[in-house]
């Protein structure tokens, strides 16, 4: 029983990330090379810049992974519960636009797509994120267009 669990779980962090990240040849990168390693590793393996946050962001939508989401979010607006609608199918990420303002300070522009109860929703956000002392970077809020 322990080895199929552990194949099953292999198999789905060689599967496509999420979040639609390829390599330089625009082959997909694994969930495992991709924003899984953030997310598992969240205490030791911070993501690197706004842009893999937000990347993992998505991801951690998609897994339903509340703890790596509220870890992600700076405090100042880090909601105390989150919920998800199990009828909720994400199908996709398009990021736009990612600017480093300043040392401490991103944007990503990016789209996301998903179906809820049989309907197609197009979330459209510039999201901005900050840089903390501890090195980390989280996302504060966005404006969605």
């Amino acid at each position: 029983m322990m080895g199929s669990n552990h194949a099953a779980s292999a198999s789905a962090s060689d599967a496509p990330c999420p979040c639609g990240r390829t390599n330089a040849k625009g082959k997909a990168l694994s969930l495992r090379e991709c924003c899984g390693r953030y997310l598992d590793r969240f205490e030791t393996l911070p993501a690197p810049d706004a842009e893999s946050l937000m990347r993992s962001r998505y991801t951690a939508f998609v897994r339903a992974d509340a703890n790596y989401l509220k870890a992600t979010w700076h405090v100042s607006q880090r909601p105390a519960e989150l919920g998800f609608d199990p009828a909720t199918r994400w199908l996709g990420l398009a990021v736009k636009d990612a600017r480093r303002i300043d040392d401490e300070h991103a944007e990503v522009e990016f789209v996301a797509r998903y179906r809820i109860g049989g309907r197609a929703v197009r979330l459209h956000e510039r999201s901005r994120f900050v840089r903390e002392d501890d090195g980390r970077w989280y996302y504060v809020d966005g404006e969605q267009y």
